[in-house]
């Protein structure tokens, strides 16, 4: 799903559930220099809703962000939310390019869960199956027409040229995993309301799971278990988060429940890729997202899971003015996707 070959310059756009954030970076592969970000908040009906009036809101937001950094290129990478699109990885026999792409048409019927007809399918040959010699790994992202044609019309209305769709999880990746690392990584990306879940390996993404539990219900936990009012028990969570020490351990106690159904999947999730890649074994986890930032939350999941948990850093392979540092890692949680879209360079 993408048009990049000749794009001179371009910038990544993450459409969020209540935030757009658009990044630009100097276009050269060994120069990833920040040149401009930004972030405005939006309503979260208007982020979702089909309705022409929701649309209209979310296309001012859209320029008043492009406008308010200075953004002067109309070519724009735009990220697709990973509870619109499917992924998944699957082995076919190892076969010419052309018989290939044959062989997914011909299997897309089992493959997406949506009627091949009606979506637009990309795939990638990301290496040899792990369970049989004669095939190979294909990473498949399918996503409806319907929805992509709806968010290319919304953005050419703004007079922007999209050059490019990415699944959010896939554009994340790039962000937080340096080029060149071969050991198992994933990446958590804990959304207002939904946790993303990558695991990589030599480079490309060998499993992709969505989960509808993010920061809300977390919150919404601590709003019930607690008795208090939703912005309270905000404050709570982002202040107290997983401590048993701090409030005597209310805080705790209000959100394990939610908490733990998050870890449950993660689990399932590495059970899943360390049982189909039986010699490898996940190495790191790297938390990103609101949620991320709960006080000892990543402690607990090095302490569950028995592997280095870190906070990941959006502009870790982006050249910026060191006196911004402080500035940019504020916000790192929120920018991995537009980072992710504004490193793309195939």
């Amino acid at each position: 799903m993408s048009l990049l070959s000749g794009v001179s310059e371009f910038f990544g756009l993450d459409i969020g559930t209540t935030a757009v954030r658009v990044v630009q970076l100097a276009n050269s592969p060994n120069n990833k220099q920040l040149l401009r970000y930004g972030m405005t908040q939006v309503n979260e009906k208007a982020a979702a809703s089909d309705s022409k009036a929701d649309q209209q809101k979310l296309v001012q937001a859209i320029a008043e962000i492009i406008s308010k950094t200075g953004i002067r290129t109309k070519n724009v990478a735009v990220g697709l939310s990973s509870s619109r699109v499917f992924t998944t990885v699957i082995d076919i026999e190892r076969l010419s390019p052309a018989e290939l792409e044959k062989t997914i048409h011909y299997q897309a019927d089992s493959i997406i869960p949506t009627d091949p007809k009606d979506s637009k399918i990309d795939w990638a040959v990301i290496g040899d199956s792990p369970v049989a010699a004669n095939k190979v790994e294909v990473l498949i992202s399918s996503v409806p027409n319907s929805f992509a044609e709806s968010r290319l019309d919304l953005l050419e209305g703004t007079g922007l040229n999209v050059i490019s769709f990415e699944p959010d999880n896939l554009a994340l990746v790039r962000a937080m995993i340096p080029p060149g690392t071969t050991a198992p990584h994933m990446v958590v990306d804990i959304g207002n309301k939904s946790t993303d879940i990558v695991i990589t390996m030599n480079g490309a993404p060998r499993l992709t799971r969505s989960i509808p539990t993010g920061s809300e219900a977390i919150i919404r936990s601590a709003t019930q278990n607690l008795n208090i009012e939703p912005q309270q028990a905000e404050e709570f969570v982002f202040k107290f988060g997983l401590s048993q020490q701090k409030l005597e351990g209310q805080v705790h106690h209000a959100i394990i429940t939610t908490i733990d159904l998050l870890t449950t999947d993660i689990a399932k999730s590495i059970k899943f890729f360390e049982s189909r890649y039986q010699n490898a074994k996940l190495e790191r986890m790297i938390m990103t997202g609101a949620a991320s930032a709960l006080p000892e939350f990543p402690l607990y999941l090095a302490n569950k899971f028995g592997v280095e948990v870190e906070i990941g850093n959006s502009w870790n392979g982006v050249r910026y003015d060191p006196g911004r540092q402080n500035e940019l890692l504020s916000v790192s949680n929120y920018f991995g996707v537009a980072v992710g879209l504004a490193e793309r360079n195939e």
